[in-house]
């Protein structure tokens, strides 16, 4: 089918997420910092990070919720209306394992018994047999601060609190103090990509679109869809027909750029290099896929399943890739809920605890399940207080991190309290939203200490690391 000349340039530009970044080709200086940044790492093993992005804002309150006599009541009585019945949640309890000496993680900090909300009982199953846990009230910070130091601007908070965008942003990137900064993970693996065995293919692959978490000064994502790698049917079904001349007009052109001489301006060289990186990825990532077997587990038909589907898929083919250091990144739609959210939590969280399940069974299979972690994260939690049937854009929320290598069946972090803003809520900013105990920078080194980054290294990349009274959380033990 024809296309017109925008759309073949729209294809073209998405076909160079692979590798080299566009702006590098500029001389930008954040090429200079990741290249003062960059160790020589070199691991024996595999380890993968996959990024479950919920976008919107997931409302944690009603994802983790207390069913004990006491909690439950404080909490029926904020969220009226929205509050979800005791006996779902007791039917879908967790029950975490004692606290061990010497390490963080155990039972709830507030004493509390907790369950998830009823469409997620495949999660709670990952989490009492220990393949999960919950990471409390997290939120991007720039450093600790309690309700008066931010009701009196004792403490700086974060710009723009409460905005899908720029909370988004710092959650992305860890760095509220910095509107430029690269995403986190792109941070890591412009740290860690001399570690594989082939640094030319990309260690940061998205199944969700661009995305600023693996946004890198040296690493750009390369982008697969959840169906697999798509060809590139408008210059001939693929490069394996067209890279060696073409037959079109628009395929020797598209040819000629980017194999041709080296050109003179520095856009048309960043383009022709990235699009050049994208046909190479292109045909081994193809021909891996097709010649690996079909996966053992089966994914549910979602947004989410299908995504993670291919990503145990990507990780069947590592060796292939020859890569022993990847970041994952996949996400869900769907979680600005402020009305009808009982409704559209319930789907929302089906999805995601399906998915997740399925995700974490099939690298069981595989083999890998010591070697791989997933973690949720989101815009930001939602409010304590209701408005029409929902919730309002929050701060501090609850997470999820899952695999093998995980001390699971444990709470991480500070629960906070549920009571509401006129009880005289002491974690609430006064508006119904709760004020994170847990700062990004916090779960995020605990992730890139657990990926093998040098504790120097993770110094660097989360430069705030240090006004927060512990670096690692300790998830891994």
């Amino acid at each position: 089918m024809p296309i017109s000349r925008r759309e073949f340039l729209r294809r073209s530009m998405y076909a160079t997420l692979g590798g080299v970044s566009l702006y590098s080709g500029f001389g930008n200086l954040r090429l200079l910092q990741a290249a003062a940044l960059q160790s020589n790492y070199a691991f024996s093993d595999y380890k993968a990070l996959v990024c479950i992005y919920l976008y919107g804002g997931n409302d944690g309150f009603n994802t983790i919720v207390p069913y004990d006599s006491t909690t439950y009541s404080t909490y029926a009585g904020t969220r009226a209306g929205l509050a979800l019945a005791q006996a779902d949640i007791q039917g879908n309890s967790l029950t975490p394992a004692a606290f061990a000496a010497g390490l963080p993680g155990g039972p709830p900090s507030d004493g509390g018994a907790y369950g998830l909300h009823p469409a997620m009982p495949e999660l709670r199953g990952l989490f009492n047999t220990g393949h999960a846990a919950v990471v409390a009230n997290v939120g991007s910070l720039l450093y600790p601060i309690t309700q008066r130091q931010f009701q009196q601007g004792l403490v700086p908070a974060p710009p723009q609190l409460f905005s899908h965008d720029d909370q988004t942003a710092q959650w992305q990137t860890s760095r509220p103090d910095d509107a430029n900064a690269n995403g986190w993970g792109g941070r890591m693996a412009d740290v860690l990509s001399s570690a594989n065995a082939n640094p030319q293919f990309s260690m940061s692959m998205t199944l969700s679109g661009t995305n600023l978490f693996q946004r890198g000064a040296m690493v750009n994502q390369y982008a697969v869809a959840p169906g697999g790698v798509e060809a590139m049917s408008y210059l001939g079904n693929g490069p394996e027909s067209w890279v060696a001349g073409g037959t079109t007009d628009d395929t020797n052109a598209y040819n000629a750029l980017i194999r041709g001489p080296t050109p003179s301006n520095a856009f048309e060289r960043a383009f022709a290099a990235s699009s050049s990186s994208a046909v190479d990825y292109y045909t081994v990532l193809i021909n891996a896929l097709n010649q690996s077997p079909a996966l053992t587990t089966a994914f549910p038909d979602t947004e989410l399943g299908n995504q993670l589907k291919m990503v145990a898929q990507l990780l069947q083919v590592r060796a292939t890739l020859g890569v022993s250091r990847q970041i994952f990144f996949v996400s869900a739609s769907g979680y600005d809920t402020h009305t009808n959210q009982l409704a559209q939590q319930q789907g929302n969280l089906t999805q995601l605890s399906q998915a997740l399940s399925a995700f974490y069974n099939a690298t069981v299979a595989l083999g890998v399940d010591q070697n791989v972690t997933a973690f949720t994260a989101s815009d930001f939690g939602r409010s304590l207080s209701v408005n029409s049937g929902g919730t309002d854009h929050g701060w501090g929320g609850h997470h999820f991190v899952v695999g093998g290598a995980v001390r699971g069946q444990r709470f991480y972090g500070t629960m906070p309290s549920l009571l509401n803003t006129v009880a005289g809520n002491p974690d609430d900013t006064g508006y119904g939203q709760i004020i994170p105990t847990t700062a990004v920078d916090q779960y995020a080194a605990t992730l890139a200490s657990w990926l093998g980054v040098s504790g120097s290294d993770i110094a660097n990349i989360f430069p705030n690391l240090g006004r927060f009274n512990s670096s690692n959380l300790r998830i891994f033990g």
